[in-house]
């Protein structure tokens, strides 16, 4: 099973950045695969007539159905019901996993098979259901990866993305008992697909999570490019979907148009493999399907952020293309977050749902240069919820006591003319021995840089020079 998450505080972050950045393996394949998501994205994009128009209208479809969000749920609910769903409300992750384990506990299942999830992970399911004697198997490839290597997604879309291929077939030799060759890609997918068919048959209950929530008619929407997410909903006789409730869409039109944004953002395709719509149990004639269907809305912390500064980040749609697009998650990967949203949306949506405290590096572990906005299918504008962020964790006092004297100190000074000159003037005095090839390089624990050289202070300040030039008549040039 997966660890539950371990947060993201700035010890935390630097220590696992550090661990990241020093893995040629880990490198190698983050590079390799956000490589080919942000070109396939770019191809995709460019294949779609006004691509800007269309996402500008999705994102007033999705501030619009925000602001009425109560309303567009209980349509949902309500024709949902009358398809024959049961629909569940869940505040917390704690309801969550208790609708799911007590619906476990109605039918007896001891084995459930699941879709990948991002919601499920939010709420730590799994656990949840092991410690109740429930064996939950995941059954995405990229899910099943992780979850023999006991570890969390490392990607909101390639959960596996992390993992070399000679690191996944070694996985799949400790499953297999033999010696599963990295090149033999069809034996180790052959191998999988054995293993996990058995399990689709023998389960009681399948979980999905949603892509999109139709209130229109009461339709779970499921974007997959493997076959398993069909098998999750339709073989065993119990289906339950565990959806966020920011996920619903008022009417088939603006699920339209989300699925024209969401497979071209996330991994390059005009349309994912499989787009299932669930509506309700299987009728009388249908040959096959579940008897039930549960629908179970989550909570956890987004009605808090309606309203706020912070609703923006409702309409994220989990495509993936922020994490691809920033040069902080290409280099740190997806663990060292702390939880399983990791990358710029992760930065935002963490701490809000989860604790600025126990997530303070997140909202910093950005360079604000505006890749993910421009990424973002709904046009999400990231870098200004993170700076929202960080000017909260001043007013909370959440930064450590030693930052915020050194960043108090340095705001006194350059509030001060007289002071940041002093300052200036003996930093360039103190610096001398400690600088190399035009860089600071200080020794030892100083050297918060590692290899990376600091800018030396210049030997005149840009002020010096400007009103050196004044006096002799030259800024005129300078400034055109």
């Amino acid at each position: 099973m997966s660890e539950p998450n371990v947060g993201a505080t700035f010890p935390q972050f630097r220590t696992q950045a550090i661990r990241a950045i020093h893995d040629p393996m880990l490198q190698r394949a983050i590079d390799g695969a956000t490589l080919n998501f942000r070109t396939g994205r770019a191809s995709a994009l460019e294949e779609l007539p006004d691509a800007d128009v269309l996402r500008d209208h999705f994102k007033t479809i999705r501030s619009s159905t925000l602001a009425r969000l109560a309303d567009h749920l209980e349509t949902f609910e309500r024709n949902a019901t009358a398809a024959g769903a049961q629909v569940h409300w869940a505040r917390d992750a704690a309801e969550a996993r208790g609708i799911v384990l007590s619906i476990a506990r109605d039918h007896g299942a001891d084995l459930v098979v699941k879709s990948k999830s991002m919601a499920s992970e939010e709420i730590h399911l799994n656990q949840a259901l092991a410690a109740a004697g429930i064996d939950p198997v995941e059954t995405d490839l990229g899910e099943w990866i992780i979850q023999l290597a006991g570890e969390t997604p490392a990607h909101i879309v390639g959960p596996a993305l992390h993992k070399t291929r000679e690191q996944v077939a070694e996985l799949f030799s400790q499953e297999a008992g033999r010696v599963m060759p990295p090149d033999d890609i069809p034996g180790m997918t052959e191998l999988a697909r054995g293993i996990l068919r058995e399990k689709f048959l023998a389960a009681g209950i399948g979980i999905s999570g949603g892509n999109i929530a139709v209130a229109e008619t009461g339709t779970v929407v499921l974007v997959t490019n493997e076959g398993n997410g069909r098998l999750v909903t339709s073989a065993p006789p119990v289906h339950i979907a565990v959806v966020g409730i920011e996920k619903v869409a008022p009417t088939w039109d603006d699920a339209a148009a989300w699925l024209q944004l969401l497979a071209r953002s996330a991994t390059g395709q005009p349309l994912s493999i499989y787009t299932t719509a669930i509506t309700g149990p299987a009728r009388a004639d249908d040959p096959d399907g579940p008897q039930e269907v549960h629908v179970v809305f989550l909570d956890n912390g987004r009605s808090r952020q309606l309203g706020t500064q912070y609703e923006e980040v409702l309409q994220c749609i989990r495509c993936g293309a922020c994490l691809n697009a920033c040069p902080v998650y290409q280099e740190v990967g997806g663990h060292t977050y702390g939880h399983p949203y990791s990358g710029p949306i992760g930065a935002v949506l963490v701490p809000l749902m989860f604790g600025l405290e126990e997530y303070a590096a997140l909202p910093h572990a950005s360079s604000l240069c505006g890749a993910c906005l421009e990424a973002c299918p709904a046009r999400i504008d990231i870098p200004r919820m993170l700076l929202a962020l960080r000017a909260e964790e001043v007013q909370r006092h959440v930064v450590s006591r030693p930052e915020h004297f050194v960043e108090s100190a340095a705001a006194t000074v350059m509030a001060h003319p007289r002071l940041y000159r002093t300052f200036t003037a003996l930093g360039r005095f103190f610096q001398r021995p400690f600088v190399r090839k035009g860089g600071l390089r200080p020794p030892g624990p100083l050297n918060l840089g590692g290899d990376r050289a600091l800018p030396a202070l210049a030997k005149r300040s840009f002020r010096a020079q400007w009103s050196e030039l004044e006096r002799e008549g030259g800024s005129d040039g300078l400034s055109a």
